[in-house]
């Protein structure tokens, strides 16, 4: 068994909160989310933003390492009568085929490795949304390793090939009370021509 299986099916089994909530740059932007298309929640654990896309009329499929997190999305998929295609996955070693999504949300996930297939796997036109934590923080949340912690303005740097069209990075300035803070978010879309 993958160490990291084992490790986000201890987290999900031990989690008792409430109903997870879509990430930030998906409540925010959803706006721009097309009528129809293919769109997968990658890495998506309990699976908040693959409801969030199927209830937007989206053709959702959703991968997680973790059986418990795919489990739990399923129970609430089939509450709220929504069509997810939700698969036990390891991304890193089978990530998205090239040219197969025209919506792909990364959220909490960082592996810089990936940002290439990432980018691949998106049609022309494909958006792409993406939120992690940044290295810069006003408090402690998120993980501890800065492997899995994004440099000022990295996001940019990875998806540099992508049109920009939200990118929200507050890092450490001003009034730390008040804005969004210790995260990064993305919305790109590819390029016709890419």
């Amino acid at each position: 068994m993958h160490p990291d299986k084992a490790k986000w099916d201890r987290i999900y089994t031990e989690r008792q909160s409430a109903a997870p909530q879509p990430a930030e740059v998906l409540l925010q932007n959803r706006h721009l989310l097309p009528q129809q298309g293919i769109a997968l929640d990658l890495a998506c654990g309990l699976g908040a933003n693959s409801l969030l896309l199927a209830e937007q009329g989206l053709e959702v499929h959703a991968w997680d390492i973790s059986s418990v997190a795919i489990e739990q999305l399923d129970d609430q998929a089939q509450q709220r009568q929504c069509l997810i295609h939700a698969q036990v996955r390891d991304v890193k070693s089978a990530p998205p085929e090239a040219l197969s999504l025209d919506v792909l949300v990364v959220t909490h996930f960082l592996v810089r490795d990936m940002a290439a297939d990432l980018l691949a796997a998106l049609k022309p036109g494909g958006l792409l949304f993406y939120q992690t934590y940044c290295r810069d923080k006003v408090f402690e949340q998120g993980p501890g390793n800065p492997d899995y912690l994004l440099k000022d303005n990295e996001l940019l740097q990875l998806f540099a090939g992508l049109k920009v069209r939200v990118y929200r990075e507050e890092s450490l300035l001003g009034d730390h009370n008040q804005g969004w803070r210790n995260q990064s978010m993305l919305v790109a879309e590819k390029p016709s021509l890419f």
